[in-house]
């Protein structure tokens, strides 16, 4: 896929599809190792389409928002963001996904889509941000770190998916 022909908008109604397969395909290849392998082996394109869908047809959500990066004609990656959930990050904004298909990785789309998501946030009015990372996700916190990211030493363990998932935060600052 030429990512120079790619752009990054606003994602649609009709994006939700094409959301829900980046999703399953970039945990099941970023995660291999880190989660159960059954647990991936059961995701569902469809079934996470039917949750995008049902996101991207509320109602405009206070300070949110979600971006997709389409190639080819495509959604080749996509990116969430808002007010941060945590209760000791004040004001801040918050990265709450980034996902691309696999083949993708490594080549500017993320980047792009970071950048969009920075000025996204900035433009809501937020001052900094902060993001949440698998600890064991090498490859992701090289990627936030080149981005500008820096960790805060704040960690939570999250056993929702019924096997803990233990993650840090990163901070970093949007002017």
């Amino acid at each position: 896929m030429d990512t120079d022909a790619g752009v990054v908008r606003a994602a649609q109604q009709a994006d939700a599809a094409g959301i829900g397969l980046v999703h399953v395909r970039s945990w099941q290849a970023a995660y291999t190792g880190h989660f159960p392998q059954e647990f991936l082996d059961a995701l569902d394109p469809a079934a996470r389409a039917e949750s995008w869908r049902r996101i991207l047809g509320a109602a405009q959500r206070d300070r949110q928002a979600e971006l997709v990066g389409e190639v080819d004609g495509h959604v080749g990656g996509f990116v969430s963001v808002g007010p941060s959930r945590d209760s000791d990050a004040g004001d801040a904004g918050e990265l709450y996904a980034i996902y691309l298909l696999p083949e993708l990785w490594g080549c500017g789309l993320g980047r792009r889509l970071m950048d969009a998501a920075l000025d996204t946030l900035a433009g809501l009015g937020f001052d900094a941000a902060t993001l949440w990372v698998l600890e064991g996700n090498q490859r992701a916190r090289r990627f936030y770190e080149k981005a500008g990211w820096n960790i805060d030493g704040a960690t939570k363990v999250d056993d929702g998916p019924g096997f803990p998932i233990a993650e840090v935060r990163y901070h970093r600052p949007l002017a």
